[in-house]
Formats: structure tokens, sequence, C-alpha cells
């Protein structure tokens, strides 16, 4: 048998037209999946991804591979039947914010918790783009938008915050802006055991041009984000002049002259206790840097097989089930 040809980026592109707005920030998530897939080593008819409704959720018809776009938020339950029932599936649940933390809250949090292994990347344009431009969950306090006229008085929610107290074992963040970045953390995303959970901020040029430009703009970056890297210090600034300390669960920017470098702390992605994670997770622009990278990487027991031992065990006691059986025990009666 000859060996099976390597994939390419162009492998992974379907040939359906793409209908996002010229200059949305989908395109360069997009091209970082279908540039990442090839280099993961799975076959395209591994592959699954799965959305819900809105802008993100056209995703599917953009990848060459299977695909769902299911009903509005229930991406995560859908995405759960389909590992559980077929686990040699590599599942990707594409969602955004209004999706994912909206209508699709509690399903996002529950295949979080319940540890299955797959992936979910969370595309936060902080905004209802679909529907043209209202407020999202993620939109922040005074939001001006068709349906908020006088300014949003909601608290907006912090979609890494939920995935961490939901006890995620990977969470990361990149930005529509960096494919090398997108790359790596989808690539690392797809290597863990577990659910992985990756917040892309995306821009929406159209009804929310700009709004993560702070962290993520080329000449602002470096002064307003920081790359968190396993086992080195919180260190930003365009020569790394600043630091974050952490004393006694409370941040600290300060300048590494002034205090010394063994005084920054060092990031531990591997730490069991989500509190640092979610810590990291609550460092907002302007008041810190946003943090970008892998907050939290550990693993613990998989859903699907735990399941799996559950069945098994549970049949070498008892046999195999007989659904007849099933549905004419108990209680039953008849009808006349």
């Amino acid at each position: 048998m000859s060996e099976s040809k390597a994939l390419t980026k162009k492998d992974f592109m379907s040939s359906q037209e793409i209908r996002w707005c010229p200059g949305c920030g989908d395109y360069g998530i997009l091209a970082a999946v279908q540039k990442t897939m090839p280099e993961l080593g799975i076959a395209k008819e591994k592959v699954v991804f799965v959305s819900g409704i809105g802008c993100s959720s056209r995703f599917p018809y953009y990848m060459n591979t299977y695909g769902f776009h299911t009903i509005h938020g229930r991406a995560p339950a859908i995405a759960t039947g389909l590992k559980v029932s077929n686990p040699d599936l590599s599942v990707w649940v594409i969602t955004g914010d209004g999706d994912g933390l909206s209508i699709g809250g509690n399903h996002l949090i529950h295949c979080i918790r319940r540890n299955l292994d797959l992936n979910i990347l969370l595309f936060n344009n902080q905004i209802y783009g679909l529907t043209k431009g209202q407020y999202s969950p993620t939109s922040e306090y005074g939001k001006v938008t068709k349906s908020t006229p006088f300014g949003s008085i909601d608290a907006p929610l912090q979609p890494l915050s939920i995935a961490i107290g939901a006890e995620a074992t990977f969470v990361a963040r990149t930005h529509d802006k960096s494919q090398k970045h997108m790359s790596e953390m989808i690539e690392r995303a797809a290597k863990h055991k577990g659910t992985s959970f990756v917040e892309i901020y995306q821009n929406c040029n159209i009804f929310n041009d700009g709004a993560h430009d702070a962290y993520t703009g080329k000449d602002t970056r470096e002064e307003n984000s920081i790359t968190l890297e396993h086992g080195k210090h919180l260190l930003f600034g365009k020569n790394n002049e600043k630091g974050i300390m952490i004393d006694e669960s409370i941040p600290k920017v300060v300048n590494v002259a002034d205090v010394g470098l063994d005084s920054i702390h060092i990031h531990d992605e591997k730490r069991m206790n989500p509190d640092y994670a979610f810590l990291l997770s609550r460092l907002h622009h302007p008041s810190f840097p946003v943090p970008m990278g892998v907050l939290r990487d550990v693993e613990k027991p998989i859903y699907e097989e735990e399941l799996q031992k559950q069945i098994e065990t549970v049949t070498q006691k008892k046999g195999k089930g007989d659904i007849k059986n099933l549905i004419y025990s108990g209680e039953l009666w008849e009808v006349k």
C-alpha cells in the first residue's frame, strides 16, 4: 500500500462562497484553522465542526470536513452526543459571544464541566453581528447599540472566567490579528486531552470596529497585552520593562527595574487549583495588560472514556440490554 498523501491547507477549504462582510476578522480565524488542521495529522473524515447560530456559525460550510450547522446555542449539546457516540472523531465547536454565552450559556458550561475530549472556539467581538448590531453578553457597560440606545446597564460576562469557573482543563486566548499565535493556540487545544476552550478576540468592522484594538493592534499590543509562557515571568512592554507581581492573590503592575526580576510572578499553566488561572482571566485593559496564551492546561478524567468504562462494567454484571424487555418492564396497563 502506498503512503497516504500529506494534507495541506487547500484540502480543508470547501467550495462554498464565503459570505462574511469584507474585512471581517472571521476570515483570519478561518485561515488559521485551515492552515493548522493538516499539521494535526488527522484525516478529514475524522474531523467534525459543529456550530450554532451567528456569523461565526457559518464556519462548517467553509471547512471541507464533516459538519453540523445546528440551532441557537445548542452546538455543545450536539457535539456532546456526537463525541459520546463516536469517540474517535475530532470534534470542534464554533460559537460566538452571543450564541455561546446568552441562549447557549448552560449548554456551554455543562459541556465544559463534563470534560469531553473536544475543542471549543468562541469568537468574541462583543456585539451581535448577524442580527445587525445589538449588544451581547460581553459588551462593555454603557455600550450604545440599536438595542441599548442609552447605553447598556448589564455587567459584561468574561468568557475565560466562565470557562475556568466550570473547571475547564484547557483555557486559552488569542486574537484574529496574529495568524501565528492563533495557529499555536489551535494546535495546543487540539492536542489537549479533554475539553479545550479558546476565546478568540475578533473584530466586527461593521458594527463594533476596533473593539479590541488597544490590546491587539500592531502598535499597541506590546504595551497593553501580555504573552503567557509556561515557566516564564509575566513580562510585557516594548522591552519587557514591565511585569506583574502577585501578592496574596492581588495582582499589581510594576516596573521591573524598581522591584527586580525575581519579584515578577512566573506563569504556571499546570496549576491544578484554578484560582491562579481565574485571577489571570480577571486582568482587563486599561488597568492591566490583557493575557494572551494558555492560562490553564491540566489533566482530568475524560467523560466519554468514563462513560464507556461504566457501560462495560454494567454489561459484565447484567449482560447486554434488551430494549423490548425494558419497554415492557415495570408497571404496565392496557387501555381498552
